[in-house]
């Protein structure tokens, strides 16, 4: 099966279930396989296969379309981060060079005022009432079905732009082969049938847009949320009978407060799903005690595994909290279509319990990184047998049961709110103002959104570090995404550095936790 065609399975095996809900708006699954193939047929005459189709837009039932319809056409969907400031947005899509782009009319009028950095577009349509220079989305959809294109498994499907350790996004080339493996990985440890109704809240611009995918494939609803709201989030579990979610941690703590919460009839509700980082073992324990009927499972996994490969089943969720403690920080074991290893720095397997890069490798690694081989190169590599591996950037150990312990992080990432945020990129940003001499930008914890972005500064001779920590938040304003700038501003008088002279992160992050006044504005050491 290729990705385009799983709305229309569904719809030919049961027509009349509901495929998809956005707020009052409901799609049954043939009337949802029409939409992709509407859409489809659309981009099909306007492109020719292997373009880009740009899509910038918050969640919306046409983007959920597109998911399937891009392929459908034979083109590849990249996936514009709406958060971002118009220059990170044009940057992105200058980058993927899309033929076409569909977008909501805010997203399409700031990129419009950029158009002379992005030749490659030919045409704009709107999801909405359309700004000067693009069409209303209806008009791509009118003309007769055209066939799909003959595709094949290793066909590139969705590019998503993610952070990286050069601070530059880059632009991962997933397949219909990867993310229809993904969701088979993960239907083992997070079955769906076909009276289960799942609330997405994530963005759809996200890797986690498979879980979609997986609905569909079983036959489930979709609640589209357009965005995460604790007190939405509430009320539709209640409306829809919601069965089954997906959060981030930080996601489940604003349900659990939030006042609507007792109020709320949530019995339907069988499992939460988390990701995007740990969650916090209080946490943990508050979830099961205060929601007993409600299991959880965790996922592990990113972008170029074209969503989670390892997991965390309910049972092994409740053993972490009664008489298995070991497994509070666990991972969990891998998909019966992934493998793990735990490698040195020369691709070598460690032993059990040894600390070392975590590997994974099965067919829902990503084909690549777009248009850039050596980069591709450094993160996938071959067994002499031909296996495939990616090299994750992230530390961990295996135990003698093959349960996944997640150490540390080697690339250099900060996760906040589920958003990953490239220190290197801030860094880049914040070293362009002109009172800071130098700058390190690590992850600290916090209670809402897991991490927050921290930078830790150096101010040039005969600076006022509280005005020029002010002046630092405003300056930034314009140049990062919100959850890209600084939460959190530390003066030093000097970075520390390892043997060679290179920042040494690993004690920039040892000194901001020794600190106090960790909420406080700016420390100086």
């Amino acid at each position: 099966m290729l990705l385009h065609e799983v709305p229309r399975a569904a719809a030919e095996a049961a027509p009349s279930t509901t495929a998809l809900v956005a707020g009052d708006r409901r799609w049954d699954a043939a009337a949802f396989a029409d939409l992709v193939d509407a859409l489809g047929s659309g981009l099909a005459r306007h492109t020719t296969p292997g373009d880009r189709v740009a899509v910038v837009a918050d969640n919306r039932p046409e983007f959920a379309a597109l998911l399937y319809a891009a392929p459908r056409a034979g083109v590849i969907l990249a996936m514009g981060n709406t958060r971002h400031t118009t220059g990170e947005l044009v940057d992105v899509l200058a980058d993927a060079a899309p033929s076409l782009v569909v977008g909501t009319a805010e997203h399409l009028g700031r990129l419009l005022e950029r158009a002379e950095d992005l030749p490659t577009v030919r045409s704009w349509w709107s999801l909405d009432d359309p700004p000067p220079a693009a069409r209303h989305v209806d008009e791509l959809c009118e003309g007769p079905v055209v066939d799909p294109a003959p595709g094949r498994a290793d066909d590139p499907v969705w590019l998503i732009h993610t952070s990286g350790t050069t601070g530059r996004p880059k632009g991962v080339l997933l397949t219909h082969r990867s993310v229809l493996a993904a969701v088979a990985n993960g239907a083992e440890a997070r079955p769906m049938g076909d009276d289960d109704v799942y609330l997405f809240p994530f963005p759809l611009f996200h890797v986690a847009a498979y879980n979609l995918v997986h609905a569909h494939r079983n036959r489930c609803t979709v609640v589209l949320a357009p965005r995460f709201d604790a007190a939405d989030a509430l009320a539709t579990i209640e409306r829809e009978r919601v069965t089954q979610v997906s959060l981030a941690p930080t996601m489940v703590a604003m349900l659990l407060d939030h006042p609507d919460r007792d109020s709320t009839d949530l019995s339907s509700l069988t499992r939460i799903s988390y990701g995007a980082s740990a969650m916090p073992p209080d946490l943990l324990r508050r979830t099961l005690l205060e929601l007993p009927h409600v299991g959880l499972a965790q996922g592990y996994g990113m972008t170029e595994l074209s969503g989670n490969a390892v997991f965390l089943g309910p049972e092994e969720h409740r053993r972490a909290v009664t008489d298995e403690p070991r497994l509070l920080a666990a991972a969990g074991h891998p998909g019966p279509l992934a493998r793990i290893r735990i490698a040195d720095d020369a691709g070598q397997e460690l032993p059990v319990d040894t600390p070392g890069e975590i590997l994974v490798s099965g067919p829902q690694v990503c084909a690549g990184y777009w248009n850039r081989p050596e980069e591709t190169a450094a993160v996938l590599h071959d067994d002499p047998d031909g296996t495939r591996w990616l090299r994750t950037g992230d530390l961990g150990t295996l135990d003698s049961t093959g349960t996944l312990r997640i150490v540390d992080r080697l690339k250099d990432l900060v996760i906040t709110g589920g958003e990953n945020v490239a220190s290197r990129e801030v860094e880049d940003v914040l070293v362009g103002h002109d009172r800071v001499r130098a700058v390190a930008v690590v992850g600290t914890p916090d209670e809402r959104w897991g991490e927050a972005v921290c930078a830790v500064v150096v101010w040039a001779d005969g600076t006022d570090p509280a005005e020029a920590e002010a002046d630092l938040r405003s300056w930034s304003e314009g140049r990062l995404a919100g959850f890209k700038r600084p939460r959190r501003v530390v003066t030093v008088e000097a970075l520390p550095t390892n043997a060679t002279g290179k920042v040494d992160k690993r004690a920039v992050r040892a000194l901001v936790a020794s600190l106090e006044r960790p909420d406080g504005p700016t420390v100086r050491p």
